[in-house]
């Protein structure tokens, strides 16, 4: 039998039928490529000139509320736009259409130095009720078909203000990446009668190789068809469609996990490890969805150091997605890892 760890070889998504390429042998190839800069900065609680922190004067003009808890506000320079006219245009091969949609910042604490693995499960547990709250309030409109929520953590991954935060864009069409999940989990769903994701955890928690961490209610593991090099995905045990059916123990376990995946990236390298994680739940345009189960990604950039990054270049971008070490290998480096924060230790 092939020797996975050792041996290039393709491995399929099954919740978007993408294939990645995994080619673990490069990992003992040299590397003389660009090193990311670390930057390890003490932030403090409250920042006079950062647009986020409570009371202060944002880039738009806008001034903010003296906020005690996360804390959500429209986008001054939003993305998506609403009240835009349903319009098309075709002219031979060329098509286009307009796109509405909100986007919100949601700041997770008024505390300008913390981040999710340094913040209080309660506290976290806060953040997931806003979210939440914004779900329900953004999805009940009826010309908003989605909602994606997400965070983008560290300069490195584009992130304009180190002041803890989040996004939310609510948008008129379904997103590329979720309507090939909606393809994926309806058909597993009508031929099964089960969610997709039910019977892969299913499996997965009886090989136990990709689990990082368990909880009661959700478990966290380095997906199979992983692309990015310590990939993370969080599943509920309980089907849900979306966040908004979890229970109050069951919320308040999500930000258990949370807190301790962070921990774990945190602790990878010893920096504020930086990810771009967003959550992927049922569309918003009224159908049932009964086949859909949220989950929870995290998309990582960093592979063999604090400074070396995994670029998305040449085969990537003109063939497929490829990496470099596998998610068996990613998930036992993950899962050894301590529990508690490298800065309180």
């Amino acid at each position: 039998m092939l020797d996975f760890n050792d041996n290039s070889h393709r491995r399929y998504n099954i919740l978007t039928g993408d294939w990645v390429l995994v080619s673990p042998h490069r990992t003992k190839r040299p590397w003389q490529g660009k090193e990311e800069e670390v930057i390890i900065e003490e932030r403090p609680s409250y920042d006079p000139s950062c647009y986020l922190c409570p009371g202060n004067e944002r880039a738009g003009g806008h001034k903010n509320e003296e906020y005690k808890e996360p804390w959500s506000f429209t986008n001054d320079f939003a993305a998506l736009k609403r009240d835009v006219p349903e319009e098309k245009f075709k002219s031979g091969l060329l098509k286009a259409e307009a796109e509405s949609g909100t986007c919100k910042v949601v700041c997770f604490s008024p505390d300008h130095s913390l981040t999710l693995p340094v913040m209080d499960v309660a506290e976290i547990d806060k953040v997931i009720a806003l979210w939440q709250r914004e779900f329900r309030e953004l999805g009940a409109k009826k010309d908003i078909n989605h909602v994606q929520i997400f965070e983008n953590k560290g300069a490195i991954m584009g992130c304009s203000n180190p002041h803890p935060h989040g996004q939310i864009w609510a948008q008129r069409t379904i997103p590329l990446e979720v309507t090939k999940k909606c393809k994926q989990l309806t058909e597993y769903w009508n031929n099964n009668k089960v969610s997709l994701l039910s019977d892969y955890l299913k499996q997965e928690l009886q090989a136990k190789e990709r689990i990082i961490v368990e909880t009661e209610y959700f478990v966290a593991l380095v997906p199979y068809w992983a692309v990015w090099p310590y990939e993370v995905m969080i599943i509920p045990r309980n089907q849900h469609r979306t966040i908004l059916s979890l229970t109050e123990e069951e919320r308040k376990d999500y930000a258990k996990i949370i807190k301790a995946v962070t921990i774990k990236y945190d602790n990878l390298f010893k920096i504020s490890f930086p990810y771009s994680s967003g959550i992927h739940q049922a569309p918003t345009d009224g159908r049932d969805w009964d086949s859909w189960h949220f989950h929870m990604l995290f998309y990582p950039p960093l592979l063999r150091s604090a400074t070396v990054k995994k670029f998305m270049v040449g085969y990537e971008m003109f063939a497929t997605p490829q990496r470099d070490i596998t998610a068996e290998m990613a998930a036992e480096t993950l899962r050894n890892l301590p529990d508690v924060h490298y800065s309180k230790t």
